[in-house]
């Protein structure tokens, strides 16, 4: 990137890293720090501060880990200022230590080792590849012993051994300057292996290599059980009693030291990764009740657990409906289902996150969502989006519903409650985060007649007849319903009490206090909790198929790594920001010496996709429309976001092009193509593009409606395009949010109120302050937050700090 490029890159768009570490200096520095800059800025008519802003700048020190500087320099991006801008206030601000912060590095790390579980035998490798302004050394450490004759960017041990596991960390050296790569934990398995039988492929899906065993003790004896799965990264382990999980049995070994009587029963271990979830074999522990003197080290001791209930699995599908055609777009459906898919993953929930759906493929959505359930099964349902209520009923409106649009257009909630109560699901959860106003264009009545269970729960984002909010502003911000939602979802509280505290949050806030409530119907009579643990049921074999066809919705294919002719190696990679959107990234691993320039991009896209060719190969994810995987993404790469997967009816094929030119050649451009294929990624595997095959969801949702002649509720006028409530005076047009940018600069307050709803378009909400409506910091831009990535080893994260500081220090003593 050009020096004058670099200059005119706006400062929101900043790495978190950067961000934090500028932040540090200016938040310390009492001369030199934001204040004054504050001061610099105030006096610039092109992004002039006022004493109000400088004001909630300081108001930032009140919260936890609150940074005024990192609020003043999100005020300043969101007018326009720049890197250049930005260098030029810190020089008259005369802070070197700032300025330093926005230097390139000299060395930076873009491939770091991973963490892995192999079998004794096999081969290990860890790879660490960085670039510098001077060729690069490498040094590799076994916990702070240095690795002997091992100088390279990969790191091979052939064939690995068991005292070759532990705790790995790479030195990168340029010239004066050095960096080093995050841990990387190495388990090896002591597997004995059979003739005929071997393990392959560490990468993609988990291999379960050792099974625990079944055990008769005597009382005082000590109780140790093991399991062990192959992957990369290495796996998460919880052990089970009787189905209930065990308080800190988080390791490959389960060891409970003089156990007693209570303490018999079955005992299995979930196996997990970030894509894909297996059990152990549940293994039989009998105690005699003879007492047994001896015993040993412990690990943990095991108290007694009591009895609580539990859930076969559970599965969520979440759909936000952002990018309407003859409606108005939406903007904060995205934000929502991001957050709330890694919530869910914390309480173990399966999780599709999709956006932007069809009728057609919302329907297939729900047919493949019901696929999952079964006896005992934890469903959940959210939706952001348009919708409507008419006569206690629901409905969910798709992407392509015309203007206006009936309920033969849209899906109706209850019909799928009552497809979920067939598969006698242990509890029914819908999260409707839409407007459920009187659609005057429909007047036919669904006949649904819903079984009488005790296990249903709604959670609406309004009341009936009400509209529903969405805030928007220069950052990321959730809809209001997610904004309390999010903080309470985790608590290990029966479900409707969850709903009434979040009620009871929403229930504070100015900005829509009169406007917004949250409504909560319930049959619910048991306490059960989405952190409720799980216990397959009878059908274990049914619920792994399930779960098998879970896994294919999220399957990413593999990074490759392509040579090219010339002597070049381009690493191609790939993530998923949600269920149908995938991220691919291209970044040159070697050139050859003669070439003075190298880049590598992705061309000619099936026209079924999403893919605008004005945002492909971008130099920053944002620029190409990721924010939420931005800094988990390597750096120094070019991206590219392909959306709207559920409409690949192919394989995906696509061509990697090389371009070069070589000093020799009067620097006329040479190119070198390959086509790569990666078969049918994330949710492209279940087909939801194809023809409503089966008659479940839409028998059920275009059942025969009896006409209804009932007065309309609303007093609003016939339906019109949505309308916003105004932080300012003064009507704005309507904005195209169909692609979101960090660069907005208006605070208006948008309600999820229906094209067809019967909107009432004179309301106005004049009196908010702008400061009810601050975005959180995104580590994308690096100015909100949304959760990363770890590096840190899985199943030692509490050792690491105190492995750091012992590295370090031995580092410290051999430099003396």
């Amino acid at each position: 990137m050009s020096e004058s490029l670099e200059r005119s890159t706006n400062i929101s768009l900043f790495r978190e890293p950067v961000v934090k570490k500028l932040c540090e200096v200016l938040d310390k520095s009492s001369n030199k720090g934001w204040r004054k800059l504050g001061d610099i800025v105030s006096s610039d008519r092109r992004f002039k501060v006022s004493s109000n802003d400088m004001e909630m700048c300081s108001l930032k020190v009140l919260e936890l880990e609150g940074s005024p500087s990192r609020m003043l320099l999100r005020l300043m991006g969101e007018r326009g200022c720049t890197t250049g801008h930005l260098i030029d206030y810190l020089h008259t601000l005369g802070n070197s230590e700032a300025l330093q912060c926005l230097k390139p590095s000299a060395l930076q790390i873009l491939i770091q080792p991973q963490s892995v579980a192999l079998v004794a035998g096999h081969n290990l490798r860890l790879s660490c590849h960085a670039v510098g302004k001077s060729p690069v050394q490498y040094q590799w450490f076994k916990t702070k012993e240095e690795v002997p004759n091992n100088s390279s960017p990969d790191l091979v041990i052939s064939p690995v051994h068991l005292k070759d596991a532990g705790f790995y960390i790479c030195r990168v050296n340029c010239g004066d300057t050095f960096e080093f790569s995050q841990w990387a934990q190495v388990d090896v398995l002591n597997v004995a292996v059979s003739c005929g039988q071997s393990y392959h492929s560490l990468e993609g899906r988990l291999k379960l290599v050792i099974q625990p065993q079944s055990q008769r003790l005597h009382v005082g004896e000590n109780l140790q059980l093991e399991c062990g799965a192959m992957g990369r990264p290495i796996p998460r382990y919880q052990w089970h009693r009787n189905g209930v999980p065990i308080p800190n049995a988080s390791k490959r070994k389960l060891l409970i030291p003089h156990v007693m009587q209570d303490q018999h029963g079955r005992y299995r271990c979930e196996i997990s990764s970030s894509t894909e979830r297996m059990w152990t074999n549940e293994v039989d522990i009998v105690i005699d009740d003879v007492y047994a003197i001896g015993g040993g080290s412990s690990e943990f001791f095991l108290n007694s657990i009591p009895e609580q209930l539990y859930a076969t699995d559970k599965v969520a599908l979440l759909i936000g409906n952002l990018s309407y055609q003859n409606h108005p777009q939406l903007k904060a459906p995205m934000v929502d289902v991001y957050d709330l898919t890694n919530l869910l993953r914390q309480l173990n929930f399966q999780v599709v996150s999709l956006l932007d759906l069809t009728e057609s493929e919302m329907r297939n959505a729900v047919d493949e969502f019901l696929l999952l359930l079964h006896k005992g099964v934890y469903g959940l349902l959210y939706y952001a989006g348009h919708g409507y209520e008419n006569y206690g009923n629901s409905f969910m409106v798709p992407v392509d519903a015309p203007n206006p649009y009936r309920s033969a257009n849209c899906l109706c909630v209850q019909s799928i409650l009552k497809l979920m109560q067939e598969k006698e699901t242990g509890l029914n959860v819908f999260l409707l985060d839409m407007c459920r106003k009187r659609n005057i264009h429909d007047e036919s009545t669904p006949n649904i007649v819903l079984r009488v269970t005790a296990n249903i729960v709604f959670g609406y984002a309004t009341c009936q007849d009400a509209e529903a909010f969405e805030l928007s502003s220069s950052g990321f911000t959730n809809g209001v319903f997610v904004k309390f939602l999010k903080k309470r979802l985790l608590d290990d509280e029966k479900i409707t009490v969850v709903l009434d505290r979040v009620a009871e949050d929403m229930g504070q806030f100015d900005a829509t206090k009169g406007k917004q409530a949250l409504e909560i119907r319930s049959s619910l009579s048991e306490r059960r909790a989405l952190t409720d643990p799980i216990l397959p049921g009878d059908s274990a074999d049914l619920a792994h198929a399930h779960s098998r066809q879970w896994a294919k919705a999220h399957e990413l294919p593999e990074s490759m790594c392509l040579n090219f002719d010339c002597g070049a190696q381009i690493k191609l990679g790939f993530a998923a920001e949600f269920s149908n959107v995938l991220v691919i990234y291209t970044h040159i691993v070697k050139k050859p010496e003669d070439m003075s320039l190298c880049q590598a991009h992705v061309t000619d896209f099936s026209q079924d996709l999403d893919v605008d060719p004005k945002e492909m190969n971008r130099e920053t994810p944002e620029e190409t429309g990721i924010y939420f995987l931005s800094s988990s993404l390597p750096q120094h790469c070019l991206y590219t976001r392909v959306s709207s997967l559920q409409k690949l009816r192919e394989e995906l094929v696509f061509t990697v092009c090389l371009q070069g030119t070589f000093t020799a050649m009067d620097d006329d451009p040479v190119h070198w193509t390959k086509s790569i294929n990666i078969g049918k990624p994330l949710i492209a595997r279940l087909d939801l593009h194809r023809a409503m095959r089966r008659n479940s969801c839409l028998k059920t949702c275009l059942m025969p409606h009896s006409p209804s002649h009932s007065p309309c509720h609303s007093p609003c006028h016939s339906p019109g395009p949505e309308h916003r409530l105004h932080l300012h005076h003064g009507a704005h047009q309507a904005q195209d949010y169909s692609r979101l940018s960090p660069q907005h600069h208006y605070l208006d307050v948008y309600e999820h109120l229906q094209g067809a709803v019967g909107g009432c378009g004179d309301s106005y909400y004049e009196n908010l302050s702008q400061s009810r409506y601050e975005p959180a910091y995104d580590s994308a831009g690096g100015l909100s937050s949304s959760p990363g990535r770890l590096s840190i080893p899985i199943e030692a994260s509490d050792d690491i700090t105190e492995l750091q500081t012992v590295f370090i220090n031995s580092l410290q003593l051999q430099q003396q």
